[in-house]
């Protein structure tokens, strides 16, 4: 990911189970870096082990990223500057399994 330019947009794809149903194992996720990141904004987001795709949560004095399926524990999280991007859409092979979130 440390090819693209910091205001280009980038596609992911996501592995793991984490993000069901939401985001099913092996969907394309398009990332928008400049987005603004809000309550239950679903992220890319740095971690201290790895780069996770969660929903962002705030309570407005502090952040963390919340995993959709039960069993993930959720992550305390500096904020919207530990995040890589905002996703903005679900690619999927069939028009139906599309999803944008702007």
């Amino acid at each position: 990911m440390s090819a693209c330019a910091g205001s280009e947009p980038f596609a992911l794809q996501v592995i793991g189970n984490s993000m069901m149903p939401e985001f099913p194992d092996g969907c394309i996720v398009i990332i928008e870096p400049d987005g603004v990141i809000k309550d239950g904004s679903y992220v890319v987001a740095d971690t201290d082990e790895e780069v996770l795709l969660r929903r962002a949560r705030t309570d407005g004095n502090k952040w963390w990223l919340e995993a959709l399926e039960p069993g993930h524990p959720d992550i305390p999280s500096p904020g919207p500057t530990s995040m890589r991007g905002l996703v903005i859409q679900r690619a999927g092979r069939r028009r139906k399994d599309r999803k944008y979130y702007l």
